[in-house]
């Protein structure tokens, strides 16, 4: 319950904040660079290295990178088909592909199924959604946001210069090691820093009044990412007579809301900011409702 409590409160301090310009203009930018740049690398290096594998755990992966991929071919084609602009695009290619999978999967998957959800809701965040952030997520914000011609080895070199990138890749190496007590409450610190300072930049670009031209690419990126998402998870399910805990978890994980750190990444790399902290925003709070109404048809 403090997690939702903490969620509202973190977006609506933002909101407050920007209202009453206590905070420069600069502020969500610095915010979310600090999220990318220190936060989320900690988390990676914190969270990784504590997985373990057995056969069911490999159901969430399978279905966390179907869901993605199925999704982001969605929106390339309804971004086309609606006439999106290119900024737009990369918006929603990163925040209706990327799911809120460990801050809003934890807590409320296990309010809804307990303790013994937790290792696939991992599996799901690590080895789907944190691996799509770090290669994939790179790649859309440097194609997306780069007005000059886009060449492999451009691409290449940002993602293996990516702070969350790197930290993967270290953390990959360090799978089955228990780090010092001391390491280990630092990379906690720093970790926990992530979700109220993206919330927070999140709250500081969030508005109410929404333009009319961010109606239609917000609907599509919500009506992707809460409801087509899980029934491409509940179709995959069915195809593979999956019917177990760790396919419930994974349904319930594809209908999560969008991840802030994709959004923190598409307001840093000018995507559509504005757009971005909206459907980031606005997401978390319909989520609840969504995945509350999954929840009874499949649990």
């Amino acid at each position: 319950m403090e997690n939702f409590i903490l969620i509202l409160l973190a977006i609506a301090i933002g909101y407050f904040i920007r209202r009453l310009n206590i905070f420069s203009k600069d502020a969500p930018t610095i915010l979310n660079q600090f999220a990318i740049y220190i936060s989320l690398p900690a988390m990676i290096l914190l969270q990784v290295p504590k997985l373990t594998f057995s056969v069911d755990l490999i159901i969430p992966i399978i279905i966390a990178w179907f869901v993605m991929g199925i999704s982001a071919i969605l929106i390339l084609i309804l971004s086309k088909f609606f006439n999106f602009s290119r900024e737009v695009t990369g918006s929603l290619m990163l925040v209706a592909i990327l799911t809120n999978s460990s801050f809003l999967g934890i807590p409320i998957i296990n309010a809804y199924m307990g303790e013994s959800a937790m290792p696939y809701v991992l599996v799901y965040d690590q080895l789907g959604t944190f691996i799509a952030l770090a290669t994939y997520g790179t790649f859309i914000a440097s194609y997306y946001s780069n007005n000059s011609k886009i060449t492999f080895k451009i691409i290449t070199l940002k993602v293996l210069t990516f702070p969350p990138f790197l930290s993967l890749i270290v953390a990959l190496f360090l799978i089955g090691v228990e780090f010092n007590p001391m390491i280990s409450k630092i990379l906690t610190s720093f970790a926990n820093t992530i979700i109220p300072i993206a919330l927070v930049a999140v709250g500081l670009q969030l508005q109410f009044k929404m333009p009319r031209e961010d109606i239609k690419p917000f609907s599509v990126a919500l009506t992707v990412k809460l409801i087509i998402a899980p029934i491409i998870a509940i179709a995959i399910c069915k195809i593979f007579s999956w019917n177990n805990e760790a396919a419930i978890v994974s349904i319930m994980e594809a209908a999560m809301a969008p991840m802030i750190t994709a959004g923190a990444i598409a307001s840093m790399a000018g995507l559509a900011p504005r757009l971005s902290s909206a459907i980031v925003g606005y997401g978390i709070i319909i989520s609840f409702l969504t995945t509350g109404i999954l929840y009874k048809l499949i649990g």
